[in-house]
């Protein structure tokens, strides 16, 4: 079913432990963020995602007090900290901050840069707490060794345990696995989700990989150009993009010229069912997962040019007439057809999203 341009979503809670509306941030000539509005509810856990320079790392720094916005308001359990004339200082706000290359002290043991954040509590307590979320990381037989020592994980562990040790109201972490290696950035991505879900810790994630995006988080605040262009559960924006920007960011898709009439929708790789009444031209954006392939002669003619093992398991490149490029699409594991061969393909409506082809590649 074609779908309209996208409007601006905003999520409301009713007592939010974070509140940002109507944020604004120009760096010079640059727009920043533009009309930023988001609500996290106490526990939740949100993933900002965008490519670089969308703005979601201006407005982590925004909440986190390290810049002040140019209008709007941001509060934290309804007490305003930036905007509306009032500035509340960083370390004022009740806001952990936990960053990608980790900034761990050099010069401190593990369980010295842990209680940094703790110099207000006596000595005594702040060691018992400082050792207590080593402890929760795994790392309290390391106290007191020093960063130099440490792998890549080891370090972002610890940058965990001394964000979460003041418990913070919120904690904000702006893509803090991006420097780990895949198999490592695995592990501490789960490791990191536990442990803020069984402290009912609210995060906000920035992120521009829509696998952490959709894997770590309740909800998914997709950004581009300043501005919130669609915000849902990981599952909503997969399967119920706005736009066909929209749909690349959370994930690979093919998109196809299609032509809408009579109820159905055709395309170089098959036919889709369309709107009643429907017609003219259409963009199709298809998740590689709709395209099945079978038996020559069951479908659209496809001809597999070559193979991809691995990863996210086997895929066949297959060339199709009407469309200039191979296209990437999985088969079953054991069902891996010879390159040369002749395969039919299939659409599943299921993972189809047709727009207006307005809405092309430079929309929203």
């Amino acid at each position: 079913m074609p779908h309209s341009a996208h409007p601006f979503i905003a999520h409301t809670i009713a007592h939010p432990r974070l509140s940002v509306r109507d944020a604004r941030l120009r760096y010079g000539r640059r727009q920043a963020l533009d009309g930023v509005s988001l609500d996290l509810a106490p526990g939740e856990i949100v993933a900002v995602l965008g490519e670089s320079g969308c703005g979601k790392s201006s407005l982590l720094r925004l909440v986190a007090g390290l810049e002040a916005p140019d209008a709007g308001e941001i509060r934290i359990d309804g007490q305003g900290v930036a905007g509306a004339g009032r500035m509340v200082p960083a370390e004022r706000r009740g806001v952990g901050l936990m960053f990608q290359d980790h900034a761990l002290f050099p010069h401190l043991d593990l369980l010295d840069n842990v209680r940094f954040g703790l110099h207000r509590l006596p000595r005594a307590r702040g060691t018992a707490l400082g050792l207590e979320r080593l402890r929760d990381v795994g790392l309290a037989d390391r106290a007191r060794a020093y960063p130099r020592t440490l792998s890549g994980g080891e370090a972002q562990r610890v940058a965990l345990a001394r964000a979460l040790a003041p418990d913070p109201k919120l904690l904000l972490l702006d893509e803090p696995f991006s420097s780990l290696d895949p198999g490592t950035r695995e592990r501490v991505r789960a490791d990191t989700l536990a442990l803020l879900r069984s402290g009912g810790t609210t995060a906000l994630l920035v992120t521009h990989d829509p696998d952490e995006a959709m894997g770590f988080s309740d909800r998914v605040v997709l950004m581009h150009a300043g501005r919130i262009v669609q915000a849902g559960t990981a599952e909503d924006l997969y399967r119920r993009p706005a736009s066909p920007r929209a749909a690349r960011a959370l994930g690979p898709v093919i998109e196809l010229e299609g032509r809408a009439g009579a109820g159905r929708i055709e395309t170089a790789l098959g036919t889709l069912p369309g709107a009643p009444g429907g017609s003219g031209p259409v963009r199709v954006c298809l998740r590689p997962e709709a395209i099945r392939t079978g038996a020559p002669g069951e479908g659209r003619p496809a001809r597999v040019v070559g193979h991809v093992l691995g990863g996210a398991g086997p895929r066949v490149r297959l060339a199709v007439e009407g469309i200039d490029a191979a296209i990437l699409v999985p088969v079953p594991a054991g069902a891996l057809p010879a390159k040369g061969a002749t395969v039919g393909l299939r659409l599943d409506p299921a993972g189809a999203h047709v727009f207006p082809a307005a809405l092309d590649r430079t929309g929203p």
